[in-house]
């Protein structure tokens, strides 16, 4: 989440390996062989329901997302998280089957011979690490036709997205989140809660737990500067501060979190403003200075309180150095704003999973 210079079949098959993004598929899922887990790691979660291969998960505009596509996302997912997910895989299907609907209707075209060019690419680079294209599909579960049209859809996209992202725009962009291109870091710890999908009562109890934990912070903070002696300098006393913060922030993280983080304390490192954590908490991050916590943010993995422990400032950097970063991140937003568009005027049905 870096440069862009063309849509990356390897970033393609990543996405539909890892999270079975079938996004572009029209018709069902071909039967295939049960695929090699990609990560070489971890146990394979056990395999998901059986279903139909004309079930449909959901409807766009009347054309179905079908369901073997959203199973084959969760299938990586520890089964206790599915039902949390499901929702979350089936809006990105929707989005991306929204805009290639939307691109398609605007008359953006892409050639046989261009998505030819690609495959012969895939092809070409897999040989050469002693990988066969048939058994890559196979472990990823998709059809050739069925990755044909996501090359398709990754390709007309870019000349869509290519055409929005001048220079007048990268440059604007550019200008108002230097901090987003010049190498500026910070270092943060959270506290995640995730409630129930779709449950509205389960989304207002994490939000007070996380109001109260964060007032539980502030007041062992204030507590703590107390107790100081009358003499303590102000360096010594906001360096007491800092680490009082961490200390009772870690210690909420580490009992409440429902993030691996927990064990840390909350820790999740160092990062940048673009391409590591998602926007929402990216931009909660960026807006603090060392030890300030956030308001409640919310992502699509749950809500977050944060506090920001350490902050390092980048470098000088010209625009011509960054452009491709920032032609990155123009083009997420772009599909942001455009799929939010288009699906305010558009039909979408989603059906219940399988039990």
């Amino acid at each position: 989440m870096h440069g862009m210079p063309r849509p990356r079949w390897g970033a393609l098959v990543l996405a539909l390996g890892l999270t079975g993004l079938p996004a572009f598929a029209q018709g069902p899922a071909p039967a295939a062989p049960k695929p090699t887990p990609a990560l070489p790691k971890p146990a394979p979660a056990p395999a998901a329901p059986v279903v139909s291969p004309t079930a449909v998960a959901a409807k766009v505009n009347g054309q179905p997302i079908y369901e073997t596509a959203v199973q084959r996302g969760l299938e990586r997912v520890p089964p206790a998280k599915r039902g949390q997910v499901r929702p979350e895989l089936i809006g990105v299907l929707v989005d991306n089957l929204l805009i290639e609907q939307h691109l398609k209707q605007s008359g953006i075209k892409v050639e046989k011979k261009e998505v030819d060019q690609r495959v012969e690419e895939m092809r070409a680079a897999l040989k050469k690490t002693g990988r066969s294209f048939e058994k890559m599909l196979a472990e990823i579960r998709v059809s050739e036709p069925e990755l044909r049209e996501h090359i398709a859809a990754d390709l007309r996209w870019y000349k869509y997205a290519s055409t929005q992202a001048n220079d007048k725009a990268l440059k604007e962009l550019y200008e108002g989140n230097k901090d987003m291109f010049d190498g500026t870091t910070v270092r943060a710890r959270h506290i995640l809660l995730t409630p129930a999908a779709n449950d509205p009562r389960a989304a207002a109890t994490a939000e007070t737990q996380l109001r109260a934990y964060k007032k539980q912070v502030e007041d062992q903070v204030t507590a703590g500067l107390a107790k100081l002696p009358a003499s303590t300098d102000k360096l010594a006393r906001e360096k007491a501060r800092g680490n009082l913060a961490v200390e009772a922030f870690a210690a909420i993280a580490k009992e409440k979190s429902d993030c691996p983080t927990k064990s840390n304390g909350g820790d999740v490192g160092w990062f940048q403003k673009a391409g590591y954590m998602v926007a929402p908490f990216s931009q909660a991050a960026f807006a603090l200075q060392p030890f300030q916590m956030s308001d409640i943010v919310k992502t699509q993995f749950g809500y977050h309180l944060i506090l920001v422990t350490e902050r390092k400032p980048g470098r000088a950097i010209k625009f011509e150095d960054v452009k491709e970063m920032a032609k990155e991140v123009y083009f997420d937003r772009l599909r942001d704003t455009l799929a939010a568009q288009v699906k305010a005027r558009s039909k979408i049905v989603v059906n219940p999973g399988p039990k």
